[in-house]
């Protein structure tokens, strides 16, 4: 009998297999090896794509005519910072010894696609492989893993997804970087300074630096529109004491002003005079008319805890509570999951599995013993005691429908020990997730509500407050109590319908619209889940979700490459995001070639349609033909679109905003896509005005012609239309005046003397 290899996807992974399994074997350089089993790991990435040049070294050169880049078979290779790492891995795998192999990289699509490009070059045949799939480090979990190991070809569908995720990536990357940054890049680079500016374009990354941009530009946009409301203060007499009670006037059916043009909404309206006639009419009223309590509405409600976290609503959530980036929160709740104290990160669902439900017991009474986090223990030992978790797979929490590969965040029970090495920010994201988990078990909360309506005449005032009677799950989740007291809702409960009050006073509460919030880095994440919407309701959020904008896995790691490529930024203590002048210009210039890839839907239409290759809904080659088709039909969009690049009308919008003085160099350097080749772009230089695929055989070239200097107004209209104006002042060979408009006709520049 042969031996099994384990591959891991980080050392430290490895280590703990080999401890859990309590595996006596010699360390090795890049592997650790016993008498029946060897454990070796990746290192992240082994291998990547090869760049254009590795199938044509004159593809190294960027040149519109070689677009689109379509290869028919995809080339790979190591990564040459981890050769050594990738030939020790590819060592094991051929070893004759071996004859099966237990893949336990990252359960998810990336974890798979780092094995599947190392297995590809290797070219392992002939040895039994298995997927071992978890959702926790823990000595159980990784035990049941390698016990009900299923075989990798069981996971060929999660194979094909990622392989075609990365192909989409890097089809869109190539083609349409290469193509903006040859007609753009020299445009942008003079109003940036630098000498050579490359446009980065992404499926994904261009999508969600559209997202901040437009919003930046609804808040520039955005005027105030003031409002005017009505406030009355009610006087209701008693025998020893007088009480008073505000309400909101508003024109419902019935009122004078029920749909009024005059009205900005029903309790406001858009002029102050209005608000001033109505307040007169009231004074009137209150003199002859009796003012009664017309309404008394008194309900219960009742709110069960939110949702469990994935990991969206955590990075969302640590944005707002510690004003931390969204990658700072991965990075911390993966070393969280390292340590056994959480399960898997990378997770879309909010909800568990009912398997898990039927043990979630176990989990809890762990947590009895946490000493932490001052009553989690106690809160732990209260739900246990009550029996509180029997019923959880009959609840909203348990939902096997809404789990794709893992479900959500959760805690272990295990690895407290860990807790007091933690850092400062590490124990604050567990103690939150133990807590929104823990939150689940408990009652929900109650509240009584009353609304009051008080009539004056045909005129409504509305008057309502809410008390929280029990607080269930908030004492879990440390809410904040209530500090004030609650008289207001113990006098309205006192009121009684058809009750006489006076009125003592009315005011005009001056308001005013507000604009959008700026994206924050935890909001950002949320609104590419929900495929561009900012929902701020938690409970609507999950209602409406499908498929999102990039993955759980990478939307913090997009977001740092925007940041780092500086076409946004990001503000460290208030965690806001604006997009800089430069990631503007990158907006308008994807806007104005290829707007499609700004549309959050499309983008989020391409991750669903990975989704349904690995779920088997449809063929690799049919989302690989779909795939192609977009980029050939774009590219050739751009190029036959014969787009004139005018710096000073794509970016007109940036440099209002942001007060940009233009050079005329700044205006005239580009001035658009070739008429004749297509291929080239038309640049002005000392000579005149030619075609930068001339290498290639492209005959534009304009300078003077008979004695005249063409301006470039007149080149820009023979690049739009293909004719220029009538232009006087040329001179014959014979020294005569003539007047004539030049036109391109049969690949070449000629005169027209027709009018």
């Amino acid at each position: 009998m042969g031996k099994w290899l384990f591959v891991t996807e980080k050392p430290s992974v490895a280590m703990e297999f080999v401890k859990l399994l309590n595996v006596k074997g010699i360390k090795a350089d890049g592997y650790i090896e016993s008498d029946k089993a060897v454990f070796t790991w990746c290192v992240g990435h082994l291998v990547t794509m090869s760049y254009p040049e590795a199938y044509d070294e004159n593809l190294k050169r960027w040149s519109l005519s070689t677009l689109p880049f379509l290869p028919k078979e995809y080339k790979y290779e190591v990564i040459p910072a981890v050769k050594k790492q990738f030939n020790t891995v590819a060592n094991l795998l051929k070893r004759e010894d071996i004859d099966r192999i237990y893949v336990c990289t990252d359960s998810g699509r990336e974890g798979e696609y780092i094995y599947r490009l190392v297995d590809k070059i290797v070219g392992v045949e002939g040895k039994e492989k298995k997927r071992v799939w978890i959702d926790s480090q823990t000595e159980e979990e990784i035990r049941r893993g390698i016990s009900e190991a299923k075989d990798l070809s069981e996971y060929d569908s999660l194979a094909h997804s990622a392989f075609l995720r990365a192909k989409e990536d890097y089809l869109v990357g190539i083609n349409f970087s290469r193509l903006l940054t040859l007609i753009y890049g020299k445009t942008i680079s003079n109003f940036t300074g630098e000498d050579r500016v490359v446009i980065a374009v992404g499926r994904v990354m261009s999508c969600v630096l559209g997202m901040i941009v437009e919003r930046e530009r609804e808040i520039r946009g955005f005027v105030k529109t003031p409002f005017y409301k009505v406030i009355g203060e009610f006087n209701v007499g008693d025998n020893e004491l007088e009480l008073t009670y505000d309400g909101e006037w508003k024109a419902v059916e019935g009122s004078e002003y029920f749909q009024s043009h005059y009205l900005y909404n029903e309790s406001g309206f858009k002029r102050r005079e209005d608000a001033e006639k109505l307040v007169e009419k009231f004074r009137e009223l209150s003199k002859s008319s009796k003012i009664i309590i017309d309404k008394i509405t008194k309900n219960k409600e009742i709110k069960k805890a939110p949702l469990l976290f994935n990991l969206a609503e955590l990075q969302n959530e640590c944005s707002k509570k510690f004003k931390i980036s969204p990658e700072e929160t991965l990075n911390k709740v993966q070393s969280l999951y390292e340590k056994k104290m959480l399960t898997y990160p990378r997770t879309d669902a909010r909800v568990l599995s009912k398997a898990v439900s039927k043990e979630i017991g176990k989990n809890i009474r762990k947590l009895t013993s946490y000493k932490g986090d001052s009553d989690v223990g106690a809160i732990a030992e209260t739900i246990v005691n009550n029996n509180w978790f029997k019923d959880l797979e009959k609840t909203k929490y348990v939902d096997d429908s809404k789990i794709t590969d893992h479900y959500a965040i959760i805690p272990t029970g295990e690895g407290l020990q860990s807790y007091e090495k933690l850092n400062d920010l590490e124990k604050k994201i567990y103690n939150l997730v133990v807590r929104r988990f823990l939150s689940i078990f408990y009652p929900p909360a109650k509240y009584n509500k009353i609304e009051v309506v008080t009539k004056v005449g045909n005129e409504s005032f509305f008057t309502s407050d809410k008390v929280c009677v029990e607080r269930g799950y908030l004492d879990v989740l440390n809410w904040e109590k209530d500090s004030k007291e609650n008289k207001k809702v113990e006098f309205l409960n006192k009121l009684r319908k058809g009750q006489v009050v006076d009125l003592n006073n009315l005011t005009i509460k001056n308001g005013e619209t507000t604009p959008p919030k700026r994206y924050t880095g935890g909001s950002i994440i949320i609104a590419m889940e929900n495929a561009g919407k900012l929902i701020e309701d938690e409970e609507l959020r999950e209602q409406i979700k499908g498929a999102g904008i990039g993955t759980s896995a990478t939307r913090a790691e997009i977001l740092k490459k925007l940041e780092k490529i500086q076409y946004i930024a990001s503000n460290k203590k208030t965690q806001i995001i604006t997009p800089t002048t430069k990631g503007e210009m990158i907006y308008e210039v994807i806007k104005a070639s290829i707007p499609t890839l700004l549309n959050p839907t499309l983008t989020a239409s391409w991750e669903k349609g990975l989704k349904m290759v690995y779920q088997r809904e449809i063929t690799p080659e049919i989302f690989m033909d779909k795939l192609e088709n977009y980029t050939r039909t774009n590219i050739h969009k751009v190029l036959s679109n014969n787009k004139v690049v005018n710096g000073e009308n794509l970016f007109s919008e940036v440099i209002e905003s942001k007060n940009i003085t233009i050079a005329e160099k700044a205006i005239e350097d580009v001035l658009g896509i070739c008429p004749i080749c297509s291929k080239g772009q038309i640049v002005k230089n000392k000579k005149g005005y030619g075609c930068t695929n001339w290498s290639n055989g492209c005959k534009f070239f304009v300078s003077e012609i008979c004695g005249k200097k063409i301006s470039t107004v007149q080149i820009k209209k023979i690049i739009e239309r293909g004719r220029t104006d009538i232009i006087k002042g040329f001179k014959s060979k014979k020294g005569t005046d003539f007047d004539a408009a030049l036109i391109l006709k049969e690949g070449k520049i000629q005169f027209d003397f027709s009018k």
